[in-house]
């Protein structure tokens, strides 16, 4: 029913509204002012261009999407995964997450990192059921910080996040 793919130029130009309603779902745990934001333009080119965007097709129209940036050599950061509420609980997220693991395994990286909610349930609690473990404190990357203080720049209480890591390995190829 739904179909994970590359990202296509002419899908970039409906993300960014996927991206403003899954927000809606962070009502109350985040801020107005990042509940809407969308990614640039540019960086959806970017990523698109470089291989590392993906999207949920229904009927060929992007219902979701999963952004991925390299801000490490060996491990790829999943930036942002989004999926229309009307298409929510359907197994979507799941499939665009595994899709960029199996991706980063197949490209060699060590890792998937991505920063979440800790107290969202489709959030910390999904990515844990999926195989993410939360990274201790102490081994948190410069690269990671600097995503984290960007997000507390943007009004993200870096107490309510969690930063997490998924482990490749040779038989996630």
């Amino acid at each position: 029913m739904y179909t994970i793919v590359l990202a296509r130029a002419r899908d970039l130009s409906e993300l960014p509204a996927i991206e403003v309603a899954a927000a809606r779902l962070l009502i109350g745990h985040a801020p107005d002012s990042v509940l809407n934001e969308t990614t640039s333009p540019d960086e959806l080119q970017r990523a698109q261009q470089l291989g590392h965007l993906w999207v949920a097709l229904h009927d060929e129209r992007p219902v979701g999407f999963a952004h991925v940036r390299i801000l490490e050599p060996c491990h790829a950061h999943l930036e942002e995964i989004d999926v229309h509420p009307k298409y929510g609980r359907q197994g979507i997220g799941k499939q665009l997450v595994m899709a960029v693991c199996c991706w980063a395994a197949r490209q060699g990286y060590q890792s998937v990192t991505l920063t979440t909610f800790r107290a969202v349930p489709f959030n910390m609690p999904f990515y844990s059921s999926l195989g993410f473990e939360c990274i201790p404190e102490t081994s948190i990357t410069a690269a990671l910080r600097a995503v984290i203080a960007d997000e507390t720049r943007r009004g993200l209480d870096p107490s309510k996040r969690a930063v997490m890591r998924w482990r490749c390995r040779p038989s996630d190829v």
